[in-house]
């Protein structure tokens, strides 16, 4: 497989015991944590201070924050902040967000790629302790800069990648980003086109497809019982392939399946909704888009994504078992 490897973490679990799971690991090796910002649940960088505040090695990414939200001159602060905390160690992941949550919190994703666009463009800038003027559609700034007095100013080490899912962005991610956090619930041969696009993008900017890091989430359900790790995984995707239709058409999911999981979940799921939605998801579409079952089978599941592309999984663990999960991939 792959040498590297990362741990996602999102808010199924105690956000104390997320410190834990950080320092070990590091402690098992692995490269890298990532802090999921989706739903309206666990905001990312508070989360990515705590891990590494507590951490001396691990990388520790958003995976990812969306680029409508936050001021571009907050957002800047914000990462130099966090890699005064942790030097040569943070990675800014954002994304696009998704609807119908961006528009249900008054979001008009308009132009979505040319947002991106300035954003990625802006942000560089000022983490290169540039003092930058731009005029976008997105974006006006005015004659500023990281304004650091006491402390460090020289350019920050931060790779900016992008959440891309559809064809236009992760063109787009080749030719403007530093990598790209390929999307989870999809079957490794998506990555066939990802990894083409990304190519494609990157010969614009000059550069080639080994320029461009691809980490990839994968959906990682671990148990020594093998039935257990795919009811696990069950819950879990009945709620992204009802509420995040971007990431059902690219999973290539049945409208039947979708339609009786929607017409099963409210929103947010209760945990009851949950338990009748899940026996709508099949069994194969479980072993096609996720790395699920005992710690063998999840292996040679992410074994496959690599071969197709992904340059470091990072693997989001399903079921509570974390620690299972970083040992099956320990890399130390």
């Amino acid at each position: 497989m792959t040498e590297r490897v990362a741990l996602y973490l999102q808010d199924s679990h105690d956000l104390r015991d997320g410190l834990d799971y950080a320092k070990y690991a590091e402690e098992k090796g692995f490269e890298a944590i990532w802090q999921a910002e989706s739903r309206l649940v666990r905001d990312a960088i508070v989360p990515m201070a705590a891990y590494a505040a507590v951490t001396q090695k691990i990388k520790v990414g958003s995976g990812v924050i969306n680029n409508w939200t936050r001021n571009i001159g907050l957002l800047a602060a914000t990462f130099l902040t966090l890699d005064d905390l942790a030097p040569n160690r943070i990675i800014c992941g954002i994304g696009a967000w998704w609807d119908p949550l961006a528009k249900n919190v008054g979001i008009d994703r308009r132009k979505p790629l040319l947002a991106m666009r300035e954003t990625v463009e802006v942000m560089r800038r000022l983490l290169n302790m540039e003092r930058v003027t731009f005029h976008g559609e997105f974006h006006h700034v005015d004659n500023i800069e990281l304004d650091v007095v006491h402390g460090r100013r020289e350019p920050r080490n931060i790779p900016i990648m992008i959440g891309a899912t559809g064809d236009l962005m992760m063109e787009m991610t080749g030719e403007i980003s530093d990598g790209c956090v390929m999307n989870y619930c999809v079957a490794p041969e998506y990555n066939d086109r990802a990894v083409e696009l990304l190519e494609k993008g990157a010969k614009k900017s000059g550069r080639t497809l080994a320029d461009i890091d691809r980490p990839q989430l994968i959906v990682c359900s671990v148990d020594e019982d093998h039935d257990k790790a795919i009811e696990y995984t069950k819950e879990l995707l009945c709620q992204y392939l009802a509420q995040q239709p971007h990431i059902a058409k690219a999973s290539n999911v049945s409208a039947e399946v979708i339609n009786n999981i929607q017409a099963t979940l409210g929103w947010p799921a209760t945990k009851e909704q949950i338990n009748k939605a899940k026996h709508f998801v099949p069994d194969e579409l479980v072993h096609k888009i996720t790395a699920s079952g005992t710690p063998a089978e999840a292996r040679a599941k992410v074994a496959e994504y690599v071969k197709r592309g992904c340059t470091c999984p990072i693997l989001y663990p399903v079921g509570g078992n974390f620690k299972l999960l970083i040992d099956t991939f320990a890399q130390s």
